[in-house]
């Protein structure tokens, strides 16, 4: 018989944490989960050296340790339906059922790819994090930062404080994209104080805008890059390339549940109302996956889910910090948006597909995603299409789709345990 929670929540980042803290504080029996072996998410990924910061070491441990919390680290949904899920670590598969389920599944980066992206040294921007945060080794490497968005100056600031040479950061938005975006970040003092706290921490590395990586070069491993900026072409020898074209929503448990999207760009999100229900009964969704707006929204928005999901009622102040916390989100958007020169980086024979080593020309003969990956296999390795499908998707080559089960790659003995909820008691179908 699978075990039932008043709340399921799926995501331990700041979303996840603060509708735990929130549905918790309401009385009920909650489950949170997390594909990775602590809480945190990204932003507040646990680092071997430092912990996590204050406000996430608080909550993490009042949540984990609280008598009405069930804690699930390393373990991934791999199935759903109304009402329940089908959950999977490195042991076993097994399926539990909900009242309520919150969505807190995050985002993940928007890698596109360039000549030579698959080159040993280079990792998205907030991979180098994530690799960096759980001990991977970077004392006196010369590091390259690039792509967009704020992002790049947080991984920069943990790979200085982790001992690397920081050669530069390279932001392919404008000068004046930049500077205006600056110039409005008195309306979010927070924000600001943030942004002028992470300057001067990066103090003495060069900050360039406007400044695109075309080129990775190296026989076996990364050994210089090729950039065009302002000033033409410059090449830099280094040994990491951090790169990251920011973030991407993470729906596919969204879009097995049924939920409705709505697009943000090139990509779909999860269309919630003010009280961040889906439009599925008894479905909420709060963060990244409604669409990107960093820290801030997540948390606002995950107490707003966690509340309602308990019942209990929502402050029209909390209502108001959300709504300026996305018109933040809004700013960010417009004055980083992507220029188009970077979606004709890639030649014919650069990989698009990692996994099954598919490149740009085995895929232009094909109208949707579905016969391109019958053809060729793109999008049928470890990661499931999230990083191809994602950057086809953004270079205008075919749209994502819904997903079917399993979400991630799963043992035979859970998809046995699936095969057998279905007979049991008619779920999954």
């Amino acid at each position: 018989m699978a075990k039932r929670y008043d709340i399921v929540i799926v995501g331990a980042g700041p979303a996840g944490l603060a509708a735990a803290e929130a549905a918790l504080a309401q009385g009920a029996r909650v489950a949170w989960l997390d594909a990775q072996s602590a809480a945190g998410g990204q932003v507040w990924r646990k680092d071997i050296r430092y912990g996590w910061p204050r406000q996430a070491a608080r909550v993490i441990t009042e949540v984990v340790n609280h008598p009405h919390a069930t804690w699930m680290p390393q373990t991934q949904v791999i199935a759903a339906e109304q009402n329940a899920l089908l959950l999977q670590n490195e042991r076993e598969g097994w399926r539990i059922t909900y009242g309520s389920l919150i969505l807190a599944t995050g985002a993940r980066e928007l890698l596109l790819p360039f000549p030579g992206w698959t080159l040993p040294g280079i990792t998205g921007a907030g991979g180098l994090q994530a690799l960096v945060k759980q001990g991977w080794p970077l004392d006196g490497r010369r590091v390259v930062i690039a792509g967009s968005g704020p992002l790049l100056l947080a991984a920069a600031v943990t790979a200085k404080r982790h001992g690397a040479h920081v050669l530069g950061i390279y932001e392919q938005a404008s000068d004046a994209a930049v500077h205006g975006f600056a110039r409005k970040l008195w309306r979010w003092p927070g924000k600001a104080l943030q942004a002028a706290v992470l300057r001067s921490q990066l103090a003495g590395i060069p900050y360039h805008c406007g400044s695109i990586v075309t080129r990775a070069l190296g026989e076996h491993a990364l050994e210089r890059i090729e950039i065009d900026g302002p000033h033409g072409t410059q090449r830099i020898e280094c040994d990491q390339l951090a790169i990251g074209y920011g973030l991407v929503p993470n729906v596919e448990l969204a879009q097995m549940l049924g939920c409705a999207m709505k697009q943000e760009g090139a990509h779909p999100c999860v269309d919630v109302d003010t009280s961040q229900r889906t439009s599925v009964t008894n479905i909420y969704a709060a963060g990244e996956l409604c669409g990107i707006g960093g820290r801030d929204c997540a948390w606002l928005e995950g107490r707003i889910a966690g509340l309602v999901a308990a019942g209990a009622d929502i402050d029209a102040s909390l209502l108001r910090q959300q709504r300026h916390a996305r018109t933040f989100a809004a700013a960010l958007r417009e004055h980083f948006k992507l220029d188009p020169y970077i979606h004709d980086l890639a030649q014919p024979d650069t990989l698009i597909c990692r996994c099954e080593d598919v490149p740009l020309q085995a895929l232009k003969d094909y109208d949707d995603a579905r016969s391109a990956k019958l053809a060729t296999r793109c999008g049928m390795g470890a990661c499931q299409g999230r990083i191809c499908g994602t950057a086809l998707a953004e270079l205008g080559l075919f749209p994502r789709s819904g997903q079917r089960p399993p979400l991630f790659p799963a043992r035979l003995a859970s998809l046995g345990e699936l095969a057998s909820s279905s007979e049991t008691e008619g779920s999954f179908s």
